[in-house]
């Protein structure tokens, strides 16, 4: 741990937040700890891609040291948080107790299953690259599992695929399966045709995408039907388990359910004994601090933060990045004595999600897109912002490859995946 007399900035989190909060103290007279739980930094905007076999784990995450090994000023630490003793101003983490003198906390979100726990292992989220590659297996398995069966009935339910919630991730899981069945995986199976397979996407409200306008969601959903996904709207899920879901009173056989319905925040709200929203997200004040503590910042998807419109700034990356830049700021002027940014302003740059591998919708301050080229633009821009050195190249080219080939050259079945026999099941 640093030992000098500087200021110590303690950030937990090497998400979005945390990890350009850290890069805009370069140069500071402070002294950081950098703490995660993973020793990689996540683009997870394409993770759907890892889940998906589109993309191999190493094309959207980077070790956090390898990025940060340049800034003289940063130690990175390998642990989980548990608490924040905010008397002591120290973090505490299942193995020892660090002092601050600012502390950020940028520790992210959780999968919601609103008061249903229980559903978890039966409807895994995407949040890591563990969940990725354990959805890429769930995924792959069903197919292989289809294959070696006699039993129409239990072909039938290994094919169905059901994705819980419409939002971007939802949407981009259900078109990306579609495609995946429909085109990849069609030559590569002898028993069962994979192009049969029933992709299914839930939602309980009354459409897809409900944060972009009602044309765009219009386009959307024309988009998915064309892919061949089912889409339910003003249905719920009300109940799931290992062999199927319930969704409006009717049951769906299926062996593969994946949640992208909501998210709770971190425990931040619970160590630090602050006022919270109903998904756990401090309520911070106007310089996103938390209240009753000017020394310990809460930002990205632990915090509610209020636009100059009284909304809810939305979760995503681009709000979590310049959340980080201006704590970096307020820090960093008030270890010089210097006067502190006036009170954060988010800077609204637009929303985009990807419907298959020809259509996207981007929703911008001064322009809505849609079809092809709303695509191309969501590539590029998603690769601009990608972390790695290396990275954009080699995943434009792999984006590329798929793009004229229909490849997916990441289906690979890694971990626990032993098939199933008759007498499991018995």
């Amino acid at each position: 741990m640093n030992t000098s007399n500087r200021t110590k900035v303690v950030i937990v989190g090497a998400g979005f937040g945390g990890l350009f909060a850290t890069r805009c103290l370069r140069g500071a007279d402070v002294d950081i700890t950098l703490i995660d739980r993973h020793n990689y930094h996540l683009f997870q905007p394409l993770l759907y891609q890892v889940a998906t076999a589109g993309l191999a784990p190493s094309d959207v995450a980077w070790p956090i040291r390898g990025i940060v090994r340049t800034q003289q000023n940063v130690t990175v630490v390998l642990g989980e948080v548990i608490g924040v003793d905010t008397d002591a101003r120290e973090i505490i983490t299942s193995d020892h107790r660090m002092r601050y003198d600012y502390l950020v906390l940028a520790s992210g979100a959780r999968h919601a299953y609103f008061g249903h726990e229980d559903w978890e292992p039966h409807a895994p989220g995407l949040k890591s690259i563990d969940d990725a590659t354990a959805i890429r297996r769930r995924i792959l398995m069903a197919f292989e599992r289809a294959e070696m069966t006699f039993d129409p009935a239990e072909r039938a339910r290994l094919l169905n695929f059901v994705v819980v919630g419409a939002g971007p991730t939802g949407v981009e899981l259900a078109g990306t399966i579609a495609e995946l069945a429909r085109r990849t995986l069609a030559a590569d199976f002898r028993r069962i045709d994979s192009r049969s397979a029933r992709i299914i996407l839930v939602e309980a409200g009354p459409r897809v995408l409900p944060a972009f306008t009602e044309k765009l969601s219009t386009y959307a959903q024309r988009a998915l039907d064309e892919l061949g996904v089912e889409v339910m709207l003003g249905n719920a899920v009300t109940a799931c388990n290992a062999h199927s879901v319930t969704i409006g009173g009717s049951e769906i056989p299926t062996s593969t359910v994946l949640w992208a319905a909501g998210v709770a925040a971190s425990p931040a709200s619970v160590w630090l004994r602050a006022e919270s929203d109903r998904a756990g997200r401090v309520l911070v004040q106007a310089d996103l601090s938390a209240p009753g503590h000017s020394d310990v910042f809460v930002i990205g998807d632990t915090a509610a933060v209020m636009d100059s419109a009284g909304d809810l700034v939305p979760g995503i990356a681009p709000a979590a990045k310049q959340q980080g830049r201006y704590v970096a700021r307020v820090i960093r002027a008030r270890v010089e004595g210097k006067l502190a940014p006036v009170a954060f302003r988010y800077r609204n740059l637009g929303k985009l999600a990807t419907i298959g591998r020809k259509s996207a919708v981007i929703e911008l301050p001064f322009l809505r897109l849609s079809g092809r080229l709303a695509w191309w633009l969501w590539g590029v821009a998603h690769i601009y912002f990608l972390i790695g050195v290396r990275s954009p190249i080699t995943v434009a080219s792999n984006w590329l490859w798929q793009y004229v080939t229909y490849a997916r050259g990441a289906r690979l079945i890694t971990g626990e995946s032993r098939v199933e026999s008759s007498a499991d099941k018995s």
